[in-house]
């Protein structure tokens, strides 16, 4: 059986958007709801921990974010997250606590879990990112088929979204190799391994080694 649901996939002590998460069976079912519930986080933070440097934005103190960096709301950035330079952040994103948003990545209408590492020329939309993911460099989600129809996760059945536009979502301590690309409806079982360069859809168990759609492995 296909361990796809919200409780197969993320600790939600992990993120401020738990609440929401919580409410919704299966991830993809959240995408509709990150702008809204970004905005009702920020509103609630205390402004003594949190700079708002922009309307629908908040930033934490003790966050790092390079001068050369875009964030346009709703948006809030955790607590000691680092963002680096050239980072282009387009709204409807939440960066949990001790995350890295890293040189030349672009963020949009995504969840990112505490400790998430982007740390180089990564592509995150329409996605979820669980507790200390990580995309290597020029990692992607690909968050739009090219025939412009609704996604469907591929897994032991086929799952109807409802959505044209959904990228990935990779459960906790999830590893992506360099130069992946996660296809439209990409979903990653917690603390599974994708080998650089792959090309990666449907859904994947958790504590697996991807190699290639015909080598998927159990890790030992």
């Amino acid at each position: 059986m296909d361990a796809i649901k919200v409780c197969d996939l993320f600790d939600l002590t992990h993120t401020r958007a738990a609440k929401m998460l919580a409410a919704c069976e299966y991830p993809w079912e959240a995408l509709s709801k990150i702008g809204e519930t970004v905005l009702a986080i920020g509103q609630g933070l205390d402004l003594s921990d949190y700079d708002h440097p922009a309307e629908d934005v908040w930033i934490a103190k003790t966050a790092t974010v390079a001068a050369t960096a875009s964030i346009a709301g709703p948006c809030v950035i955790g607590e000691k997250t680092e963002v680096r330079p050239g980072a282009f952040i387009r709204g409807n994103v939440l960066v949990g606590d001790g995350a890295v948003v890293g040189n030349s990545c672009e963020l949009k209408n995504c969840i990112l879990f505490d400790e998430v590492q982007t740390p180089h020329y990564n592509y995150v939309g329409d996605s979820v990112l669980g507790y200390k993911a990580h995309m290597g460099a020029g990692a992607v989600t690909s968050n739009v088929k090219g025939d412009k129809k609704n996604v469907v996760v591929h897994g032991e059945r086929d799952y109807e979204t409802g959505r044209k536009k959904f990228g990935a979502m990779l459960g906790d301590n999830v590893e992506v190799g360099c130069n992946s690309v996660l296809n439209p409806g990409t979903v990653v079982g917690r603390c599974s391994n994708i080998y650089p360069t792959s090309c990666v859809r449907g859904v994947i168990p958790a504590n697996s080694i991807y190699k290639d759609k015909d080598h998927i492995v159990t890790k030992k």
